[in-house]
């Protein structure tokens, strides 16, 4: 049975396909469009996943999206008679939804001899925070755990708890929109001075150079509820249907989330060209630690309830590492799984899954611990690709590409790395990576210098090997997807200063040497030359997505200052 998932016309529209339930490839559209975020039709996504399955359109038994328009229908239709001024933003937000619904020429262009009536029938929606949850459950490990799904909104909902058994969900309670912790975090981001979509990452890497001396002040816009969800106070926000959220040219944008209440309470925001003060740092630890502690109340009463050591998280409040790499020492859940792709492009995944798993009650299949489910290329390919460029290069065998690449890393040098299938999710795992020397005081301003260009108070990660995490970590949980932040040790800090934020912290990848066994050999290479098992990870593009092509990669080394170049066995160096 072959189900494909989709996330369509929706920020970071991707899709996955499955074969009885095991994920065969999944990626998101912006890899292909080179557009971050793109939200239109994952057309480009959806033909890669056939093509990596072998089938056409037609021999897809289902199709699921994560997304269902008649998702808490009535509360909507109150929601907008006692708001009638959101109407007009609504009705945009409908006339989107409603494409999900008419997919005809979208598919037609796909595979133009499809019978669309028959495809049709074989379209299935699955709420939106369903599709998060079970991204997370039934890809984890457990067999029974808690749920939960948390972002800016979907489907109407922003917050979703539930408990996962087996091959079932059962949602427990959720938080309506427009209460939601994800828009929360990003009034906040935008009053800061970080206008795009997705600039929340901004905000919790500011967040170490302040102290939360404005923790009480921020707390008084929300409401911890002893049930264990949260309201928030209306008069601090503007609905996102009021302050235009919109996509133009496949692109999300919404206009200020902060009202002049909040503006009164906080101050003037701050201009994206404003020098950052010590009040703009200070805000970012505060509003920090309110979403840490309004993740743990969350978690802590759904422990409470559920009486469940483990737990499931996922949404975009999800991709804040540093609240997740706390969770187990704030909570008593021992075992916490959030999946590669915990944002929205985990829909696709989470959509399809919980269709197989849910509703067609189908067996669960292996835990899902790689996230290279994306592009990949050939030796072959790419030789072709390098010679029609006319680039000079040299082939190597695994160790003495190894030896090479960690003796420019040495040097010291920036290598562009670029190894089997591209990564799903937001993180670039050694697959799709620029690295460098961790023991290199500067690395982090030659990699901002060289290629990054980006601001200065931005940590880059370490990519560790899984059996030294606690030599060098204050925890020694794994951390597959990079999905964590954790305390470096204080004897470690000075031996790894490029990976070792202001407040002694690192978002770690750990490489398990029978997930990411290529990037694994390459660390060990570094470790027996160095004697530490840790190179620095940042993802291999310059204010783009991540490379998906060779000829991506290539363009991205030549227009930079990129020391080295591999690409599979290829080397090509700067002369």
């Amino acid at each position: 049975m072959y189900i494909l998932g989709i996330n369509a016309y929706h920020a970071d529209s991707s899709a996955a396909i499955f074969k009885d339930g095991e994920m065969i490839a999944a990626t998101e559209e912006e890899r292909f469009t080179r557009v971050k975020h793109w939200a239109g039709f994952p057309a480009l996504a959806i033909q890669f996943c056939l093509k990596e399955a072998g089938i056409t359109l037609k021999e897809v038994d289902y199709i699921t999206i994560g997304r269902d328009t008649n998702a808490k229908l009535i509360k909507k239709v109150g929601y907008l008679l006692a708001n009638p001024s959101l109407v007009g933003g609504a009705i945009k937000r409908y006339q989107n939804a409603r494409e999900v619904t008419s997919l005809e020429d979208e598919f037609k262009e796909i595979d133009s001899s499809i019978d669309y009536k028959t495809l049709k029938k074989k379209i299935k929606n699955i709420e939106h925070h369903r599709s998060h949850l079970a991204s997370a459950f039934f890809a984890s490990p457990f067999e029974e755990a808690a749920l939960l799904s948390i972002d800016g909104s979907g489907d109407f909902t922003t917050t979703m708890i539930g408990i996962g058994r087996k091959n079932k969900i059962e949602v427990l309670d959720s938080v309506d929109f427009p209460v939601s912790c994800g828009l929360f975090y990003t009034a906040f981001t935008q009053f800061l001075g970080f206008p795009h979509y997705g600039d929340e990452y901004k905000v919790m890497g500011l967040a170490p150079y302040g102290e939360p001396k404005y923790f009480d002040k921020v707390k008084e816009v929300l409401t911890f509820l002893p049930n264990g969800l949260y309201t928030w106070k209306s008069e601090y926000f503007v609905p996102p249907t009021k302050a235009g959220f919109q996509y133009i040219n496949n692109t999300p944008y919404v206009g200020n989330l902060f009202s002049q209440k909040f503006i009164d309470h906080f101050g003037n925001p701050r201009n994206k060209e404003e020098e950052l003060t010590q009040y703009h740092k200070d805000l970012a630890a505060s509003v920090q630690r309110v979403t840490e502690e309004l993740i743990f109340h969350i978690l802590n009463k759904l422990r409470e309830k559920t009486g469940l050591e483990n737990v499931c998280i996922a949404g975009g409040v999800a991709q804040n590492s540093v609240a997740n790499g706390k969770i187990a020492e704030a909570t008593r859940f021992k075992n916490v799984y959030i999946p590669s792709a915990g944002h929205d492009a985990g829909i696709s995944m989470g959509s399809a899954l919980y269709f197989y798993n849910h509703i067609l009650e189908q067996p669960r299949t292996r835990p899902v611990w790689s996230a290279y489910t994306g592009s990949r290329f050939s030796n072959d390919e790419i030789e072709a690709f390098l010679q029609s460029r006319n680039i000079s290069y040299k082939k190597l065998l695994d160790d003495d590409l190894f030896n090479v690449v960690t003796d420019k890393l040495i040097e010291p040098g920036v290598v562009g790395w670029f190894s089997g299938r591209a990564e799903f999710g937001p993180r670039a795992l050694g697959a799709r990576s620029i690295i460098a020397d961790p023991r290199n005081s500067k690395a982090k301003d030659l990699l901002n210098l060289k290629i990054k260009r980006r601001e200065s108070f931005r940590p880059f990660a370490p990519s560790i090997l899984k059996e030294y995490t606690a030599e060098y970590f204050t925890q020694a949980a794994e951390v597959p997807f990079m999905e964590k932040v954790f305390l470096i040790k204080k004897e470690k800090q000075s031996i790894i200063p490029a990976v070792t934020h202001v407040d002694g912290s690192g978002r770690l990848q750990t490489v398990d040497k029978d997930v990411s066994p290529r990037y694994y050999g390459l660390i060990e290479a570094f470790r027996r030359k160095t004697g530490v098992p840790i190179l620095v990870n940042t993802s291999f593009n310059e204010n783009e997505p991540i490379v998906n092509t060779p000829a991506e990669a290539l363009d991205c080394f030549l227009r930079t200052k990129m020391d080295m170049l591999v690409l599979e066995n290829c080397v090509i160096e700067r002369k």
